[in-house]
Order: structure tokens, then C-alpha cells, then sequence
């Protein structure tokens, strides 16, 4: 019988390919019982467009402003563009604030 047969090898870099490629955030997280419980501390404070995404008035009162809106994961600002308010955990702030805060500028609109 001849059939092919991956090597050990090959199945094991394949694996670390596989892993290097997946992104972390594709890992489930184990839900507790209540979110009250989890710390709160790591959590800011402040208004109700920072963690949520905004809504349309929201941004456009922020264009108004000319506010950027800072993806705070990513430490990215945004002046315009299709992320503009859209981000899943971001904020709005002037653009001397994001950079003050050491926010670095979209290089893509």
C-alpha cells in the first residue's frame, strides 16, 4: 500500500502556522455570572460614547465639534472616514487631547 502520510513535522508547523495566523480575540472568554462582578477598576469613567458606539446624532454633533474619535484598543484617532464612530470601544476627544494623549492619526481615510 502506498498512501501518503503527513509527516510529524509538518502537521506540528502547520499547527504553529495556524496559531500565528488566528487572532487572539477569536478565543470565546468564560462568561461569569454578572458583569457587576468583574473589576471595575481597569474601567474609565465617563460619557456614554466611550465603550459604546454612538449614535447618529452623536456623531454628528461631534463633526460639528470637529471631534476625532479615538479607537481606544487600537490608540488610533479618526477624523472622518467608515470607522469614524464606529469602533466598538472608542471616544470622542479634540484632536489636541488624542494627540496629548498619545493617540497617533489614521495613515488611511
Amino acid at each position: 500500500m502506498n498512501a501518503t502520510r503527513i509527516k510529524p513535522t509538518a502537521w506540528i508547523v502547520g499547527l504553529f502556522i495556524l496559531s500565528v495566523l488566528m487572532p487572539a480575540t477569536a478565543v470565546a472568554k468564560p462568561q461569569t455570572g454578572s458583569d457587576s462582578q468583574t473589576n471595575t477598576a481597569d474601567k474609565p469613567k465617563s460619557a456614554k460614547s466611550e465603550s459604546a458606539t454612538p449614535s447618529a446624532a452623536e456623531i454628528d454633533a461631534a463633526k460639528a465639534s470637529h471631534k476625532v474619535w479615538v479607537n481606544l484598543d487600537t490608540g488610533i484617532y479618526h477624523k472622518r472616514g467608515r470607522w469614524y464612530g464606529k469602533t466598538k470601544n472608542g471616544k470622542f476627544m479634540t484632536e489636541d487631547e488624542a494627540r496629548k494623549a498619545g493617540y497617533k492619526a489614521a495613515k488611511r481615510e
